[in-house]
């Protein structure tokens, strides 16, 4: 069974950071794609960033770009999301998730999904 456990979410001011892990345990194979996507109450779920086992590739979508780092170790089975210059409409539920087949884009990644961990970045 293929689990993605995420923590790291918290209260934050605007301006400041937060890094998200997320912990990938009973995948059968090296061959997926693994990232964050979230979802603000009322608002329609957004690919953030993700990270692809089959080319070392990162995707950001446009409003984190320089401002987020998708990062793994795969000694630990871990993708941490390091999240600076946090804004106020980062505010969401933050959710990993991965996908066994390649990407060329950022996007919600539909194979599997954590239970999701809420950040929240006050003004």
């Amino acid at each position: 069974q293929m689990q993605l456990v995420e923590s790291g979410g918290g209260l934050v001011q605007s301006g400041g950071s937060l890094t998200l892990s997320c912990i990938a345990s009973g995948f059968t194979s090296d061959a997926f794609v693994i990232g964050w996507f979230r979802q603000a109450p009322g608002k329609e779920r957004e690919g953030v960033s993700c990270v692809s086992n089959y080319d070392d590739n990162t995707f950001h979508t446009d409003s984190v770009k320089g401002r987020f780092t998708i990062s793994r170790d795969n000694a630990k089975n871990t993708v941490y999301l390091k999240m600076n210059n946090l804004k106020p409409e980062d505010t969401a539920v933050y959710y990993c998730n991965a996908d066994s087949q390649p990407v060329t884009g950022v996007g919600v990644l539909i194979d599997y999904w954590g239970q999701g961990t809420q950040v929240t970045v006050s003004s």
